[in-house]
């Protein structure tokens, strides 16, 4: 492969990062809350009912790690990068009133899985073409040898916990 097409190819390969990237930071990454409203059911039943509520995080696609050329091959490798998306795993909160027995006061139980942070890397390819390269002894042409292709995996990692608690009031 000529310089001039590693270049250009090169060249495009960044145009895509920096796209990608732009379109990443156009787009908040934070999570926002979706409360659950049950006020009306409340007045309605005349009892205490949960407080319900959730997060939702926004996903942040990140730039792809380039090919990296190495020698001996044709292609780069990584000729479809992995594209990192880093997010979060959606949270959730319940706040439920606990009675006493012998009182008019409320106690209140509860549980909150708070969002977490994810990190994935989508799946990518790596190719090598049937062709080395130039060789000196057969005068610039290229010996034949076995194509490879390889997909890399897709990976997930995140760190997700919850809290249970107990406490007066509501």
């Amino acid at each position: 492969m000529k310089s001039t097409t590693r270049g250009t190819l090169a060249a495009v390969l960044t145009c895509v990062a920096a796209a990608a990237t732009g379109a990443a930071t156009a787009s908040p990454a934070a999570a926002f809350p979706v409360p659950v409203p049950l006020e009306g059911a409340e007045t309605a039943l005349g009892v205490e009912l949960p407080q319900i509520g959730a997060e939702i995080p926004t996903p942040k696609p990140g730039a792809p790690e380039g090919p990296r050329y190495v020698e001996g091959r044709l292609l780069p490798e990584r000729a479809l990068p992995q594209l990192p998306v880093n997010g979060g795993v959606p949270g959730a909160g319940v706040r439920a009133p606990v009675p006493h027995i012998l009182g008019d006061d409320f106690d209140h139980a509860g549980v909150s899985v708070p969002a977490s942070d994810l990190r994935a890397l989508a799946p990518g390819v790596n190719v090598d073409a049937p062709l080395t390269g130039p060789t000196r002894e057969r005068y610039g042409l290229p010996h034949l040898k076995q194509p490879q292709l390889g997909v890399l995996a897709p990976t997930l990692q995140t760190a997700p916990g919850a809290n249970l608690v107990m406490g007066p009031g509501l």
